[in-house]
Parts: C-alpha cells; structure tokens; sequence
C-alpha cells in the first residue's frame, strides 16, 4: 500500500517537530503556552501546521488509492504533501518566508490535485464500469 509511506514518513515528520517543541520547552523552562518566545511559537505553529494539514492529505491520499488510483499518481499526491510539509516547517523554524510561501503552495496545491482526482475517479467508476 502505497499511501501507508507517505503516512509512516509523515508521522516521523510530525513526531520531530513535536521534540523540537519539547526541547525548546524544557530548555526555556515554558511549562504550557510559548512563554512569548519567537523561536518556541515558530516551533509549535510548525508541528500545529503539520498536524492540521497532514490528516486530510493522508485520508485523500489512501482513498485514491483504495479507488484505484493509478499508482504514480498516489506517489506525485504523496511526495507532494511531504515536500510541501518539509518546505513549510524549514520555513517556519528558520524564518524563512520564500519557503513557507513554497511549503504552503505545495500543500494546497496537492490537497486541491488529491481533491480533484478523488472526485474524477468516483466519476469514472459510477458512470464508466
């Protein structure tokens, strides 16, 4: 299964930003919130970026290829998201405009070309058996 990749790579993704912001914590002594530090907020609105954009990427991602997407598409859909995750958190931790522009342009783009193709297949298996 193709998809289970990208969500297996995805999670990683998720579970090192969620270190960066644990160290961050512990080593600024910020028990809950971000203590009003630039690098702390940076830090959690990556992983929270991550963790609101990855889920429904992933769930059009497995359901295009439960339907029978063809299987380059899944891995374009996929790296995709993953490139566009990894550009935007680069951008975000580093401050770096030009890649979370780019982090997000990916992720939408991919969410709208998964969205797209869900709906194309749907189309196709009901009205062309």
């Amino acid at each position: 299964m193709i998809s289970a990749v990208y969500a297996a790579l995805s999670a990683l993704l998720i579970v090192w930003l969620s270190l960066r912001v644990i160290r961050l914590r512990r080593a600024e002594k910020v028990k809950l919130g971000d203590g009003g530090l630039a690098a702390l907020q940076n830090a959690i609105r990556a992983q929270g970026n991550a963790t609101e954009y990855v889920p429904i990427s992933l769930i059009l991602l497995f359901l295009l290829e439960y339907d029978g997407g063809a299987p380059w598409l899944i891995h374009l859909g996929g790296s995709a998201i993953l490139a566009g995750r990894l550009l935007h958190a680069k951008g975000l931790l580093s401050d770096n405009m030009p890649y979370r522009v780019l982090g997000m342009q990916f992720t939408i783009f991919s969410l709208i070309g998964l969205a797209i193709a869900n709906l194309a297949y749907l189309a196709f298996q009901r009205f062309w058996p």
